[in-house]
This record gives structure tokens, sequence and C-alpha cells, in this order.
């Protein structure tokens, strides 16, 4: 360790794999590290920790790791002061197995202790030894510990932590635990404080989130909740993921349609069409049932935008079963799919099923699924050529043009939107009024200008700490939905 090490901040990098709970931690780990005295290391330089939150759901996630693992070997050899910190679900599942196959990584901790992180990079610098921690149920909520998000407009929220089924392919129960619940006034105290910094939109999670209740038995607690949530001054958008199909009851879409803040948009995982499939998969609805709630859905919302997980190639699936799963996808007409192969995942129960599927079998139904999928996408989102949708910027999403200077943000139903800021001076978090004149597959587009653009508290805070507005000549154009703060 050098001198000058010592006598300047630690500087760190977040790197994050898999699902939405593990991009929140990530800011609950970032937070935490600056809590510490840690700061976020530039972008051209070498960080003095690197975090890795991993995931184990799917093979890829694991062989990134070691790969990334692997490249960091000689650099840390340059700097020998350097820690790398492994936690997240691969590391509570693989625990000592990660620094036997790369010894120079000084931390693993597991989902339920992410707290520790700072206490236990202290300690393998002392120590100058690895420290494996991994503790079996929860320390703390993760909403108790301090975060630093990546947007000042948008959150997560966690309401649950863990899940109660038992699907063959998952292992995130092993790895997340049993279901834990907050309390409702926990959960809403948080959001009207992330409000109150200037946040407009937030995003229930949970592994299983409208199971929310369970643990202290409220089966309707999750309407309820979003409901309360349309009570909130200044909480302009509301989302949530991932809901099971299994505890879809009408309350919640009820509550979806009645809610002004509630964003109609639906993520609802299929994972198959077939109901033997479902049946090996142990997901406690067949076909019929998840086609009911989308109906459902949309009788309530017409304008409702469905989105999906949809796995290929589970063990014993017939060219039967992978047409019933085509079948559902034409009814349902998803906005948009995000389709998996299957991956065989040690510790799951389908990973010893017989009738395991040749790759080139699978990744010829992965494409035909695929290309059924974006035909639809496109189709639907061709509909909406001639509309006008209101846009919550975002800052980094989707593609940038240095000559057209094109923002992206996302419609009110999540889906991503390109438009051209013309003359107005528009920030991350701003709020603007959009029509759609192209409609691709994965987005639409706006080439025309805006109808209209609503500064907000969030594009303050962006513009002050995050880096420039866009180039452009304020214009005494008409705002939208209350004045502009």
């Amino acid at each position: 360790m050098t001198a000058s090490t010592e006598q300047r901040a630690r500087s760190y990098r977040v790197r994050t794999y898999g699902c939405q709970m593990n991009v929140h931690d990530s800011e609950r780990l970032a937070g935490l590290l600056e809590a510490a005295g840690y700061v976020p290391a530039r972008a051209e330089a070498t960080p003095d920790v690197i975090v890795f939150n991993t995931c184990a759901v799917r093979e890829n996630a694991e062989n990134r790791l070691y790969g990334n693992l692997g490249a960091l070997r000689p650099l840390k050899r340059e700097h020998p002061g350097m820690q790398i910190a492994v936690g997240g679900c691969l590391a509570q599942k693989d625990r000592a197995e990660i620094t036997r196959r790369a010894p120079w990584v000084d931390v693993v901790f597991g989902t339920h202790n992410i707290s520790s992180l700072p206490v236990l990079l202290e300690r393998a610098r002392h120590n100058d030894a690895a420290q494996v921690e991994i503790v079996e149920s929860l320390e703390v909520f993760p909403s108790a510990l301090p975060a630093k998000r990546d947007a000042a407009h948008s959150a997560w929220v966690s309401i649950s932590v863990g899940c109660n089924n038992t699907c063959t392919f998952c292992i995130v129960p092993a790895l997340r635990g049993k279901e834990v619940d907050r309390r409702p006034g926990e959960v809403l105290a948080e959001i009207k404080a992330l409000v109150a910094e200037g946040v407009l939109e937030v995003t229930l999670l949970g592994q299983n989130v409208n199971a929310y209740g369970v643990a202290f038995g409220d089966r309707r607690a999750f309407g309820a909740l979003l409901r309360a949530c349309g009570g909130i001054e200044g909480l302009e958008r509301v989302r949530f993921t991932s809901p099971h199909p299994r505890d879809f009851t009408s309350d919640v879409i009820e509550a979806m349609a009645a809610t002004p803040n509630v964003c109609h948009q639906l993520h609802m995982p299929l994972q198959s069409g077939s109901d033997a499939v479902l049946a090996a998969m142990r997901r406690s609805y067949r076909a019929q049932r998840y086609l009911k709630i989308v109906d459902e859905v949309r009788a309530a919302m017409p304008d409702a935008a469905l989105s999906t997980d949809i796995i290929v190639g589970f063990p014993g699936e017939t060219e039967a079963d992978f047409q019933a799963t085509l079948d559902v996808v034409r009814q349902a007409r998803f906005a948009q799919a995000f389709t998996f192969q299957y991956s065989r995942r040690p510790g799951t129960p389908a990973a010893d099923m017989a009738g395991q599927m040749p790759k080139a079998i699978v990744q010829e139904r992965y494409e035909r699924l695929v290309a059924l999928q974006e035909e639809i996408s496109w189709e639907l989102n061709r509909s909406l050529i001639g509309s006008v949708v209101e846009v919550l910027v975002s800052e980094g999403e989707g593609r940038k043009d240095p000559l057209t200077h094109r923002m992206s943000g996302r419609a009110r139903d999540g889906r991503l939107v390109h438009f051209e800021p013309g003359g107005f001076e528009v920030r991350a978090g701003d709020v603007v009024l959009a029509e759609i004149t192209y409609g691709a597959p994965h987005h639409l587009v706006s080439e025309v200008a805006l109808r209209a653009h609503r500064r907000t508290a969030a594009g303050d805070a962006w513009a002050a700490g995050r880096g420039p507005t866009t180039p452009g000549v304020v214009l005494g154009l008409p705002s939208f939905g209350g004045p502009a703060r």
C-alpha cells in the first residue's frame, strides 16, 4: 500500500449482473461505500475497490464473472492496493469456491449481509487475507441502508425480499431465502421521502411482488399499497416488478386501473405456454389462467402494455409444447418479451430432469419465438404512430446521436422513446410530450417538435450535479401537468 493511497480517499466501482433487485442492491452498496468515505472512480481510472454484484440465474452471468475476475488478475499485480469484492446470488451459492478459483479476490459476501461490505474490505486490508462471510438470513432490510441512486427522477423501492415459490428451474429462493415483507407504513414513508428529494417515479420491487402481505397475513395488501401510492402528492409514476400469475387478483387490476399514478404497464412472466411444461416447472397456473388475467387487464386498461419472460428448451419440451407457447404469445400480444434459452443450473430440480434438450433444437426454437415476438412488437409500435405520449427523460438510456442531440426516455407504458429536443432545454428527469413518427420493434421515435416540455426538480438536480443540459434555446412554449418547478 503506497502512502499516496493511504492519504487520499479510496475509489470504488460497482458492476452489476442480473435482475432489478441486484440493481437496487448495488445502489445500496454504493451508498454504504460512500458513507464509509469511498468515492466513485473516474471512468478512466483504476479503482481501489471493484465490487461485483452477481447473479446465479443464468450460466452466462457466472461465466462473465469468472472471465472478468481472470482479466483483473494482472491489473491487481500492477496495483497491489486494489481490492476485489464479490457479492450477490452467485457469491451466496459458490461461497469459498470463488476464492478457490480466483484467490486474488479479497472479499466474498452474500445476499443477506450487503451491509458488511465496508467492514469486510477493511478487515481484508488489515489482515492481508481474503474475507468470506455468508449469512443464511437477512441481517438488515436493504431499504434501511444508505443508497446512491443512479437517477434523480426514479427510484427502486423494495417491498419484499425472498420468495416462497419452488420453481424447478430457479435457484433464487435458496439464495434469497423465504419472503420477508415490509410493513406498508415503512414503504410509504420511504416513497414520501424520495418524492421530497425530487423523485417522480418509483418501481416497487419484490421477487414475487404481488404476494406482498403474506408475511403479515393480508392477501389484499398489494392492491391496497398501490391505492395508497395514489395519495402521495408529487409521485407521478408507480411501477412494480415482478408479479406471479398465481397471485394476480382482480383487486390488483382494479387498483391499477383506478389509481392515476399507477402506470398501465404489466410485466408478468409466462415462462411457457404449455400446461405440461408449466407443471414440470412447478408453476402454479396454466395457460388459460394466464390468458384470463391478460383479458381482465385489457378490459380494465385497454392501453396497457404487457411484457413477459419466456424460457425455451425446458427439459422434456416437445415441438407441440413449443407451439403452445407460440399460440399464447399470439393471443397475449406482448409489447415485449424477454426470451431465454433454458440454462441448466446445479442445485435446481430441473438440472437433474430427463429430456435435457440439444442446443441446436433450443436455438432454432428460440429464433422462431424471437421472430414472432418482434413481428408483434413492431406491429403494436407502428399502431402508435401519430399518438402523443408523455416521456420521462432518462440519462444514458437508449442511443445518443451527437449530431442531432437525440434524447431518450420512457413513456408511461414503459416503452422506450427517442426524441428530438429541438428548441427546448431538456434535462434528464424532465417530462416532455412527444408525437410518435416511427415505431420500431424495440422503441418509438419522435422526429418532430415536442408538443410540450415541463421542467422538474429532478431535472434541476441532474443539471446541477450530473452534467450539462442538451444545447438549445428555451422557447416560450407551453408546459403541461402543472406549473414548471
